[in-house]
């Protein structure tokens, strides 16, 4: 018998509401691996970066709010092994590690976990909410992906910003507005089911 007090809890985030915990979590952990790796097809190579517009991010940081810290994490996680193993779904059809973005890719880890765990505190049920969160978890793919792109090609510190930063602001402030849009309707809507 569930106890009154967890029939109505609210869920934590988005994907709490889908019933079956142990089937749910495993979808939800492949899923999102999926989901980035299909996402990463989207690339389009920018002349004079080795750094590609992709709509990685985009999936990413939507896995986090929707997944929460732990699943989408272990998403992420599971993409990065499953890329480094040989798979080729890595932007641009890449795999391993031995490229000068590999440093975005495990950025994504800590932005899907950040995101999550931010989500879960509810950032994700208002605009602006959602688009703090979303903006910290850019800088938390940035934070990792240009450190290693520095190291890789040898750039200093605002040659790497200005080719691996600089050329994808419009571009992520579009993939933050979007979910800014996204997930506090999906929230909405979630409220007014019967």
């Amino acid at each position: 018998m569930t106890s009154p007090a967890a029939a109505t809890a609210r869920p934590a985030v988005l994907s709490d509401l889908i019933p079956g915990r142990v089937a749910r979590d495993v979808a939800l952990v492949a899923g999102a691996a999926v989901l980035t790796g299909i996402a990463a097809q989207i690339s389009i190579p920018i002349p004079g970066t080795p750094v590609p517009v992709s709509m990685q991010p985009f999936a990413v940081l939507l896995a986090g709010a929707a997944l929460g810290p732990v699943r989408a994490a272990a998403g992420m996680l599971l993409y990065l092994a499953v890329g480094m193993a040989g798979m080729p779904w890595f932007a641009e059809g890449a795999s391993g590690w031995g490229m000068p973005t590999f440093g975005y890719i495990l950025g994504f880890a800590a932005a899907a976990t950040l995101v999550g765990a931010l989500a879960k505190r509810g950032w994700d049920r208002s605009i602006l909410g959602t688009v703090g969160a979303m903006a910290l978890g850019t800088l938390a793919i940035y934070a990792l992906g240009v450190p290693w792109l520095m190291g890789s090609t040898g750039m200093d510190l605002g040659t790497a910003l200005a080719k691996g930063v600089v050329p994808f602001l419009v571009g992520d402030a579009l993939k933050i507005a979007l979910a800014a849009g996204i997930l506090p309707a999906a929230w909405f809507l979630t409220s007014r089911r019967p």
